[in-house]
C-alpha cells in the first residue's frame, strides 16, 4: 500500500477526521537515520501526525514544526510537514536501545522521558505561531491529544502506530486524528468515545489490511463519514547544496576565512535527511568573494 492520507467529515460536520498509512515514510527515516527500533517507533509516530497536522495549513508555503524536547536518551525528536503531504524529521539521538516493555512493547515513552511538546507554526509572518504543553506520557500520541486540548482548545483524540519486523524494518505505521467541532452534540460524543474504545491498535488495523478509509469507518461508525480528500504523502527534504551555499555564506567572512585557513574541504550535514555536502577549499575561497 502506498502512503497516503485521507480527510473526512461525520455526524453533519460535528465531527473531522483525518488517518494516514506510512510506512515508506518511516521506512525512509528508518534508512536515512539508521535509527534503533525504539527511536524508528517515537520518530515514526510524530512523522504520522505531522502528516496529518500538516494538512491542516492553509498556505502552500506554510510550515509546521513538530519538536519533542525530553530527559531521556534520545533527547528529542524534530518533525516538519507542509501542507502538501511532504514531511521530514529526526532524532538527537538516532541509536538509543532500551529494553522492551512488560507488555512486549518497543519502550517510547522511556527512550522521550519528561519534557516539553511544542508546535511551531510558520505562515510567512514576522513571527511564527508556537504553542508548548508539558508532555504528559512521552508516548507521543496522548501527548498530542492533551496538546489539542489544552493549547488549542480542540477536544481530539490521537492514534500513532509502528510496527517493526524481526530484521529493524518497519512493517507498518500510521495514525489517525479526530476533532470534535465546538457545537458537537453530546449524543456524538458519547458515540465517538463508545467507538474509540473499541479500537487498541493502528498498526494491527493496517496490518490486516485495512486502509486509512476503512480505519476512519471503524472509529466513526454509525455516524455517517464522508471522505473530503485524499493526498500522497512523502518523506521529502528540500536541502541542497545550493541552500548549504547561502547558509554558509550567512555564517560571515570570518568563519569562511578560518575554515579556508585550515586548508581542509569541509562537510556539511543535513539533521533531516543525513545528507552530507562537501566543500573543497576553493568552493570555500569562491563563497568567501561572494560573501563581499
Amino acid at each position: 500500500m502506498k502512503d497516503y492520507m485521507v480527510r473526512a467529515t461525520a455526524a453533519d460536520a460535528q465531527i473531522r477526521a483525518f488517518a494516514c498509512t506510512t510506512r515508506g515514510v518511516v521506512e525512509t527515516a528508518r534508512a536515512a537515520h539508521n535509527t534503533s527500533p525504539v527511536v524508528t517507533a517515537a520518530l515514526g509516530r510524530l512523522l504520522s501526525a505531522g502528516v496529518m497536522m500538516g494538512s491542516m495549513l492553509k498556505g502552500e508555503e506554510d510550515l509546521i514544526t513538530l519538536q519533542i524536547k525530553g530527559d531521556g536518551p534520545v533527547g528529542g525528536l524534530t518533525v516538519t510537514a507542509d501542507a502538501s503531504g511532504r514531511v521530514k524529521g529526526y532524532a538527537n539521538v538516532p541509536d538509543v536501545i532500551l529494553p522492551a516493555k512488560p507488555n512486549g512493547k518497543l519502550d517510547v515513552s522511556g527512550a522521550v522521558g519528561k519534557g516539553v511538546l511544542s508546535v511551531i507554526r510558520d505562515m510567512g509572518l514576522k513571527d511564527p505561531y508556537i504553542g508548548q504543553t508539558d508532555l504528559q506520557t512521552g508516548e507521543i500520541a496522548e501527548d498530542l491529544t492533551y496538546y489539542f486540548a489544552s493549547s488549542e482548545q480542540v477536544p481530539s483524540s490521537v492514534g500513532l502506530g509502528v510496527l517493526i519486523n524481526k530484521e529493524n524494518t518497519v512493517r507498518q505505521a500510521g495514525g489517525f486524528l479526530i476533532q470534535l467541532m465546538p457545537f458537537a452534540e453530546d449524543a456524538v460524543i458519547d458515540k465517538l468515545e463508545e467507538n474509540l474504545r473499541k479500537v487498541t491498535s493502528v498498526t494491527s488495523i493496517l496490518d490486516s489490511g485495512n486502509t486509512p478509509e476503512q480505519l476512519l469507518e471503524i472509529l466513526l461508525d454509525g455516524m455517517d463519514p464522508e471522505i473530503t480528500d485524499t493526498m500522497p504523502v512523502s518523506f521529502f527534504c528540500n536541502c541542497s547544496k545550493d541552500r548549504v551555499e547561502k547558509a554558509l555564506v550567512s555564517i560571515g567572512r570570518e568563519e569562511l576565512k578560518s575554515m579556508i585557513d585550515d586548508g581542509k574541504e569541509i562537510e556539511v550535514n543535513c539533521h533531516f535527511c543525513n545528507k552530507n555536502y562537501t566543500f573543497s577549499v576553493e568552493e570555500l575561497q569562491a563563497l568567501y568573494h561572494r560573501s563581499r
